[in-house]
């Protein structure tokens, strides 16, 4: 009976490996076409707030609690980032992200994986972070993009001197 028990769980093993055999090569996965390159747009944005701060009267001030009397009140909602991304004069990406959070006041992510064709391109990147207006962060550049390169479009708008998109290749 044993040996009976030692060859079924051989051939357990043997099935197993075969079939991690398999699957270790097949199907074949190919990350970006041959002829393509991959462009990520990815940051994390707090947009500017919706209102303007304000300074309490007196009045005000008698009717709130001792531990709210605070002079100075600030609304916490803030604008949508709106975001557009061109590619050769055409539009490839355009999105407002609303601000998370119960209050609406946290900061917008976006992450998003755009296949384009490799080789020279001039992308704009277009950025609004206020209510009403025009965008108030673009960067224009020419990139070249090789055949299964990435390059990813990230913003920082604390950069000292240079705020705005940052095009990595």
């Amino acid at each position: 009976m044993k040996p009976l028990n030692y060859l079924g769980q051989g051939l357990a093993y043997a099935l197993f490996a075969v079939v991690i055999g398999y699957f270790s090569t097949s199907p074949e996965y190919t990350h970006l076409p041959p002829d393509q390159a991959l462009l990520k747009l990815s940051f994390r944005h707090a947009a500017q707030r919706i209102g303007a701060c304000r300074e309490r009267s007196d009045a005000e001030l008698a009717k709130l609690a001792p531990n709210m009397r605070v002079r100075k009140v600030c609304p916490r909602e803030r604008a949508d980032v709106v975001v557009e991304l061109e590619m050769d004069g055409k539009q490839l990406y355009h999105v407002a992200l609303p601000p998370p959070g119960l209050t609406h006041d946290g900061a917008a992510s976006i992450y998003r994986r755009l296949p384009v064709p490799a080789g020279t391109h001039h992308f704009v990147a277009r950025l609004k972070d206020k209510v009403g207006g025009d965008f108030n962060f673009v960067r224009e550049e020419t990139v070249t993009l090789a055949a299964g390169r990435v390059m990813v479009i990230d913003f920082k708008a604390d950069v000292p001197g240079a705020p705005g998109f940052m095009f990595i290749n």
